[in-house]
């Protein structure tokens, strides 16, 4: 059977006695793979890297290296978020990293969808090889890779930087302990390792963060439009309470312009495209019907708010034929 193959006779985890289960398995696992040495682990803050991050935690404690990479392309928040959750709160080992700079000028001027993950997945590796060298005992990465993502990566779909292992020249050896599981499945598991709700049911984000929201090569200005407008959607959802009843919405900023006017001048700037999709478990989605009020709501914000901006549109196409993620 393929390493990368989920076993046909693995139950799906559907209540908190079969994640527990899985817990305790996992646990005995990684104990039984990486002993006494150190892991490094890329920790964004997502459901998966962070149910990744729970469970190493429970498995090994101080052990865990968690490092987490300011890339430029998180959520609004988001580092500040990491930082209380885990550190302040978990008790991790965690490192914070600022790389944006080093990120947003490997990126710059790079149009194409799957150079731009392979360049951002590189520079993830690099950055975890510059740490490791700063660290005593380093012998594993760990990685929330999910079974989706193998699927998809198999397909051809798309590629992940958090598939197909490492570059020769690093020597470490790979944790995945999530890696058969589907997001619903990470999902009961984080609810049973006692992380927060508001990150057991956080929505999805891809690995390569806002970079494949920023359709094209990534500007920083039109970067900070999806940033900002992707917090003024979730600012929104949140108040009309839909966050956790939607399984994922963000907002795509494209690299095309239009004309528009404002106070009674030309613009020629980008349009917002709005995403709201229903899924279990990322290999099919439907589309959310917002209510064309709320819609409204969140387009006049955008409109008002975000720099560079004169539309707003909303994406009605279903999973498949279009994917979750525009890049």
């Amino acid at each position: 059977m393929s390493l990368d193959k989920r076993p046909e006779s693995m139950e799906r985890i559907s209540t908190p006695e079969l994640a527990e289960a899985f817990i305790e398995e996992q646990v005995k696992a990684i104990r039984a793979q990486v002993g006494s040495s150190k892991v490094l682990l890329a920790l964004s803050g997502g459901v998966d890297s962070s149910v990744c991050a729970a469970l190493l935690i429970r498995a090994i404690g101080q052990n865990l290296v968690a490092v987490h990479v300011n890339h430029g392309l998180l959520r609004k928040g988001e580092p500040e978020q990491v930082i209380e959750v885990f550190r302040n709160q978990m008790n991790a080992n965690l490192i914070y990293v600022d790389a944006v700079d080093r990120f947003l000028n490997k990126l710059a001027g790079v149009s194409d969808p799957e150079q731009k993950r392979k360049i951002i997945g590189k520079e993830f590796i690099d950055v975890f090889a510059e740490e490791a060298l700063k660290q005593e005992g380093i012998r594993f990465l760990a990685q929330g890779t999910i079974y989706p993502d193998i699927l998809e990566s198999a397909d051809g779909i798309k590629a992940h930087h958090n598939v197909g292992g490492l570059p020769p020249e690093l020597d470490f050896e790979l944790v995945e302990p999530v890696k058969f599981l589907y997001k619903d499945e990470v999902r009961a598991v984080g609810k049973a390792l006692g992380l927060p709700d508001g990150m057991v049911y956080r929505q999805p984000f891809p690995g390569p963060g806002l970079g494949v929201r920023c359709v094209g090569a990534i500007t920083r200005d039109r970067l900070e439009a999806v940033r900002e407008s992707d917090a003024i959607l979730r600012e929104e959802f949140a108040a009309a309470g839909l966050q956790g009843k939607v399984w994922q919405y963000f907002t795509v900023v494209p690299d095309l312009k239009s004309t528009g006017i404002r106070d009674n001048k030309r613009t020629w700037d980008w349009p917002v495209i709005l995403r709201a999709v229903n899924s279990v478990d990322a290999t099919s989605a439907t589309i959310e019907e917002i209510p064309y009020a709320l819609l409204g709501k969140i387009t006049n914000r955008i409109l008002a708010e975000v720099k560079g901006v004169n539309r707003v549109l909303y994406d009605l196409s279903p999973k498949p034929v279009a994917t979750i993620e525009w890049e």
